[in-house]
């Protein structure tokens, strides 16, 4: 189990504000449920959250620790440069820097943004039909998902405007031949978004293991009586959601609050 002591990091609470300090608790439990969902990619993806306030300071991870192990205390700050913002032995990916600089710089409610490298997602990211309407999870999603080019590994500041005009106002995101995105004004809103988009991947890959041909399509009539069911998005859900997320954090992956 991680606590501040073996990240090298003393506890940050008492030391920033309440908002601050909340945003991290609320961020490191994304990593830890990423990692029990088994969709972390060792170090190589992210998650990041904006602070509250005019700055647009943000946190992401400290790059080279797992994300089964990332508290609290152990985010780094930085600003939109790019410039830590707080004495830490750690650095940023500077991949992770591009993306989620760009998406935090551009949109107010982006206060949370996740990035993922999971199999599924990138099988499908890769698939030259995307995500297909092929489930019930894929249904909910479609509406809010949007598609970005690969353009090799995100290391060009100059992909964040293409990045940003091709994710509009959506919540979510195929990154082609490279991984899934959810953004959220919440942390719960956030990860119940990357939850249906992985399970609707998930799903599909599974569905089209036998191949294509015997695959049913949710019929046209389906599909917008889905798209208006859900037409307030799925806010609602993940703040019902979240509470149990973290209860089974609490049980099967505790101490990233400190």
């Amino acid at each position: 189990m991680a606590d501040g002591s073996m990240t090298g990091v003393g506890s940050l609470k008492g030391k920033v504000s309440e908002a601050e300090w909340q945003a991290r608790v609320d961020l490191a439990a994304l990593y830890r449920l990423v990692a029990l969902h088994g969709w972390d990619d060792m170090i190589f993806t992210h998650i990041s959250a904006r602070i509250p306030g005019p700055e647009h300071h943000f946190l992401i991870n400290p790059y080279g620790m797992f994300f089964e192990e990332i508290t609290a205390s152990s985010l780094v700050k930085i600003d939109l440069d790019g410039n830590t913002l707080q004495e830490t032995p750690y650095f940023i990916n500077p991949a992770g820097f591009t993306i989620h600089s760009a998406i935090h710089a551009a949109r107010e409610d982006a206060m949370f943004v996740m990035h993922l490298h999971s199999d599924q997602g990138v099988a499908v990211a890769a698939q030259k039909d995307g995500l297909l309407p092929i489930s019930q999870h894929a249904l909910i999603v479609l509406p809010q998902l949007a598609y970005h080019d690969y353009e090799g590994i995100a290391l060009n500041l100059d992909e964040r405007e293409r990045l940003v005009a091709d994710i509009g106002d959506k919540q979510l995101m195929l990154l082609r031949n490279h991984g899934t995105l959810s953004v959220g004004n919440t942390a719960a809103a956030c990860w119940i978004g990357m939850f249906y988009l992985e399970r609707a991947c998930q799903q599909q890959v599974m569905a089209l293991s036998a191949g294509r041909d015997g695959v049913l399509t949710a019929p046209e009539a389906a599909q917008a009586e889905v798209r208006s069911q859900t037409g307030r998005g799925m806010g609602p859900i993940g703040g019902l959601a979240w509470p149990g997320a973290l209860r089974q954090l609490d049980r099967s992956l505790p101490g990233y609050d400190v």
